[in-house]
């Protein structure tokens, strides 16, 4: 057995460093003829000449920085964080666990966000990527116009509720805009983001309501009936989910979340 794992390891080291030593004679060798062409990579570090050169540098890390943080983003300035949360309260209001799972919770949140945000995106498509594709603007005035619809849908989402757009203006020091266009975009996210929170909360609250109410009923018949070991979770648990199926809970619930953001 020994002599048998010796000559499986002999044979690898032959076929991994001969095929190298026959690509290094053929690169070599002058008279080899029509070979194998092995790219030459070559990766040199050069001082820059100028402040051009500087600024295209740290121009390229932060294009990679911000399409590390794209999937962050999007998440932040979408209908995906509220439909996420509100999701997540369905599931722990139902007193499940792992049914249904993360991944398909944040799936069907991310084909609602799709669905909501399309119009957004067709404007972002239409408005700025689309005439920067065809050369008709340059990077700037396609930031502008691909941050128009978004800050638009920002606000709209607000809805006249702008304390959390005063909160972040005030501990920045800035005085009382005129108009949105003043607010920088800087402070409309995190004020959204805040925004976003506290309606999806609110309406985890109202969730939770009647299946706290089925909870109540089961653990006093519980305690009337001296059945005080038992848990009261595992009785309410198929009333809340015979409830949930019955008023067709994710149509209903799915049909409110889209309406919210019209």
């Amino acid at each position: 057995m020994r002599k048998l794992l010796i000559v499986l390891c002999l044979s690898t080291l032959f076929l991994v460093i001969m095929p190298g030593q026959l690509f290094s004679q053929e690169a070599v060798d002058p008279d080899a003829g029509a070979g194998l062409n092995i790219p030459f990579v070559d990766l040199t570090i050069t001082q820059p000449e100028n402040n051009q050169e500087v600024a295209l540098s740290i121009q390229l890390l932060l294009l990679l920085a911000v399409i590390t943080l794209a999937p962050s983003i999007i998440i932040l300035t979408t209908s995906f964080l509220r439909i996420s949360i509100i999701f997540d309260f369905i599931r722990r209001s139902l007193s499940l666990q792992q049914v249904p799972p993360n991944t398909v919770l944040n799936g069907i949140a991310l084909f609602l966000t799709l669905f909501i945000m399309w119009p957004t995106f067709t404007t972002i498509y239409e408005n700025g990527f689309k005439p920067f594709s065809e050369g008709e603007i340059g990077v700037e005035e396609m930031y502008s116009e691909t941050e128009k619809p978004l800050r638009l849908f920002m606000y709209k989402q607000m809805d006249g509720n702008y304390e959390n757009i005063q909160l972040f203006m005030k501990m920045a020091e800035m005085g009382k805009p005129k108009t949105a266009a003043d607010v920088p975009t800087y402070i409309l996210i995190p004020a959204f983001i805040l925004n976003e929170l506290t309606i999806a909360f609110k309406i985890g609250i109202l969730l939770f309501i009647p299946f706290i109410i089925i909870d109540m009923i089961v653990a006093s018949t519980l305690m009337s009936m001296g059945m005080i070991m038992l848990p009261p979770a595992m009785i309410s648990l198929p009333f809340k989910l015979i409830l949930f199926v019955l008023v067709d809970g994710w149509s209903m619930i799915t049909q409110q979340v889209v309406l919210s953001f019209m």
